[in-house]
């Protein structure tokens, strides 16, 4: 899979402070790349270091495999913090005066229009925009010049969950019909879920993992954590009494996914079996409870 954005210890210093340290990700084509941090995390920070906004004190980026940055980031629109629009214009004149700067005809500015639901508001000034209507212009606005990547910080941060499902149908929508990749922040994790195919979790400016939606659903299923004397010997006395379905086993014990009621009966078996049991524990980790685990209230 083509790498799009590529950065390798990418570090910003202010003074002693490391607002991002030594941040190392990879968003793939394709990929809606959710970004998940406290505010403060250093979510901001990196995105405005891979635009260009500010300069890193060290490390390395590449855009669509190219250390050419001013180039590439032709390619890229963008929507950080709050939409900059016309507030007494319409929709439509707002995109008709971003594309003089950023180009799209007549014809990209009606689709445009239609594919982030702003198409029937007419007359409406932007100023009189709820706040979900205004950040959907602000997408809009972003997808002037037909980029390859947008990075959105923060954009459903104070809406409303009709706005919220809103923005995410809209990202959906230009990911799955324009083939745009996304890199979005968000302290939100159990929103960004629901449309998310990869996470960076990132904590006091450093990047405490990647990992995709499969792997993290899979680590978020509830399940029977079990730790004994001999692993291969309880597999097998599980697996004899039909009780091994869906199982994984780790260096720190076995991860049972089936038969969780039936946890006195896995005890019952294993102890029978003179197999010391020295954990038997239910694992229900949601979302937001691995991402407080990873980075703390």
């Amino acid at each position: 899979m083509e790498v799009i954005v590529k950065t390798t210890d990418l570090t910003k210093r202010y003074g002693a402070k490391s607002a991002a340290d030594k941040v190392s990700m990879n968003v793939e084509k394709g990929d809606i790349y959710g970004f998940i941090g406290k505010n403060g995390a250093g979510k901001t920070t990196t995105m405005k270091m891979l635009l260009g906004l500010i300069t890193p004190t060290s490390g390395e980026m590449e855009l669509f495999g190219s250390t050419n940055l001013d180039k590439e980031r032709r390619r890229i629109g963008s929507l950080i913090e709050a939409p900059g629009i016309y507030k007494n214009c319409t929709a439509r004149e707002n995109l008709k005066r971003f594309s003089i700067l950023y180009g799209g005809t007549k014809e990209d500015i009606e689709e445009i229009l239609k594919i982030v639901g702003l198409s029937e508001t007419g007359k409406k000034k932007a100023g009189d925009f709820s706040l979900g209507m205004k950040q959907r212009l602000g997408i809009a606005i972003a997808l002037l010049g037909n980029p390859e990547l947008l990075i959105l910080d923060e954009p459903i941060n104070g809406l409303d969950p009709a706005g919220i499902k809103e923005i995410r149908d809209c990202i959906l929508r230009i990911n799955h019909e324009r083939q745009v990749t996304f890199l979005i922040s968000s302290h939100l994790l159990d929103e960004l879920s629901k449309i998310t195919t990869k996470y960076g979790i990132i904590n006091n400016g450093v990047l405490v993992e990647e990992v995709s939606a499969p792997e993290l659903e899979n680590r978020c299923r509830q399940s029977l954590r079990i730790q004994v004397s001999d692993n291969e010997a309880a597999l097998k006395v599980l697996g004899e009494a039909g009780l091994l379905d869906s199982y994984e086993e780790r260096n720190d014990g076995i991860l049972l996914y089936s038969n969780i009621d039936k946890a006195d009966v896995i005890a019952e078996k294993l102890v029978k079996a003179d197999i010391r049991l020295y954990e038997l524990a239910a694992n229900n980790a949601g979302f937001e409870d691995y991402f407080i685990e990873r980075i703390g209230k």
